[in-house]
């Protein structure tokens, strides 16, 4: 398996270990498995709330140019 499988591999495998402490035992458990293991699946923004807001400028920034090239 190459670096990139790896490191792949690890970051799902800690978002399935956040999911289940999260389902399990965190102040979510009494949200669904499938909200929490979508919490899993970006486990870095459920963590570090800075880095949602970046995500979302991200997102953003990305729709705005998008929508401007498309008028072309």
């Amino acid at each position: 398996m190459s670096l990139k499988g790896k490191l792949i591999a690890g970051y799902f495998a800690i978002g399935l270990i956040y999911t289940l402490y999260s389902w399990l035992f965190g102040q979510y458990s009494h949200f669904s498995f499938a909200y929490n293991l979508g919490r899993g699946v970006i486990w870095p923004a459920a963590l570090f709330p800075a880095v949602g807001a970046v995500l979302g400028v991200i997102v953003l920034l990305v729709v705005i140019v998008g929508l401007h090239l498309n008028r072309r």
